[in-house]
């Protein structure tokens, strides 16, 4: 894949999200002339990609600030948004400056939340380095962080100017996180686009090469999914039908994993037991085949994917999944198919069907 892809995500705002290799001066583009200074929020674990961007910063004429937070979802709490506004404050950032975030998705809706807040609003380019936040986290508009009492309760819808994922940063990438940002992308192929599947079950080797067409490929692919569903309903509010709820297939079961493990597990990781979990329960209440639940597990297990989850801690889980931000009062609502492609509401499902579901989802593991 060697040309850069541009998706357009429409709304109040419009925005491209560029797929290729190579595009540290497409970043600076998407900052204005007019912008003194660039605020680069990254992990401190990893600088070396948000260094490159600070010195092309630097050599268009603005000043970089560099602003480390910690890696994965320990960036996103109130503490760590508290030090990039202190910051922001000490350097003078004004409202024509400008915001970069760099790294995996929970830095990016860290700096997202930032630039949201930072004066009502400063100019946001989004650059995701793990594969995670180049399909799911840094494309759609969503900005949040953390609370003690569940993931994401705290945020905002705000629009990047851009979202630039350059995919020569997945050669970096551990193969364990390149794995798990791959469940996001086969959630959206079991939802919109079995293309996807087809291309991870003609070969998984592949679709886990960082340097390969076929993760360009489904880069690409799962990006668009998700630019058409964010353009049609950019704040969860279409009336009628599934609309942005659609890309939450599967994770209300997984936010609630990541909330019992105090957020131990890796969001793929998590959404991959969901995707099991909600298939099961699909296939429990009806809905979908035992062919098309049995090819989630097949699909994920050939990615080296997590499917199960101990026996034992329904209880826990049934308590985070209530307080998920798709449940409606005390009633549940799941994303389920009804076969590939087709994507459907199950609410207020019986106990009983949710309690089987999770002894399918422990069953794996035996």
């Amino acid at each position: 894949m060697s040309d850069t892809t541009r998706i357009t995500v429409r709304g109040e705002q419009d925005y491209d999200v560029l797929i290729g290799r190579g595009l540290v001066a497409d970043v600076v583009a998407a900052i204005p002339p007019a912008v003194r200074r660039v605020a680069v929020v990254h992990p401190g674990t990893r600088p070396l990609d948000a260094q490159r961007i600070a010195d092309a910063v630097r050599a268009a004429g603005a000043e970089p600030l560099l602003l480390p937070v910690p890696d994965g979802e320990d960036a996103k709490n109130a503490e760590v948004a508290a030090f990039c506004w202190a910051e922001l404050g000490r350097a003078g950032f004004t409202r024509s400056d400008a915001v970069v975030g760099v790294g995996g998705g929970a830095t990016t809706d860290l700096a997202g939340f930032v630039a949201a807040t930072w004066l009502r609003g400063v100019r946001l380019v989004q650059v995701p380095t793990t594969l995670l936040g180049m399909v799911d986290a840094a494309v759609g508009g969503k900005t949040g962080i953390n609370t003690a009492e569940g993931k994401n309760l705290v945020g905002s819808f705000y629009p990047p100017a851009a979202v630039v994922c350059d995919l020569e940063s997945l050669s970096t990438l551990p193969a364990v996180d390149l794995a798990a940002g791959l469940a996001e992308v086969v959630k959206v192929g079991f939802t919109s686009d079995p293309v996807i599947l087809d291309l991870v079950e003609s070969g998984p080797a592949s679709a886990l090469d960082p340097e390969s067409d076929v993760l360009g490929e489904l880069v690409t692919r799962a990006v668009r999914v998700k630019a058409d569903v964010v353009s049609a309903d950019l704040r969860e509010s279409q009336p009628g039908g599934l609309g942005r709820e659609v890309l939450n297939y599967g994770h209300t079961f997984a936010h609630a994993v990541e909330l019992v493990e105090r957020y131990r597990w890796r969001h793929g990781h998590a959404v991959s037991v969901g995707l099991v979990y909600v298939a099961s329960l699909a296939r429990l209440a009806g809905r979908l085949s035992a062919q098309d639940r049995a090819r989630h597990v097949d699909v994920l297990h050939s990615l080296g994917l997590p499917t199960s989850y101990p026996d034992g801690r329904f209880p826990e889980l049934l308590d985070a999944m209530r307080i998920d931000k798709k449940a409606r009062g005390d009633q549940l609502r799941f994303v389920v198919l009804d076969g590939i492609g087709r994507p459907g509401l199950l609410e207020g499902p019986d106990p009983a069907l949710l309690t089987a579901a999770y002894a399918a989802v422990a069953k794996e593991s035996s």
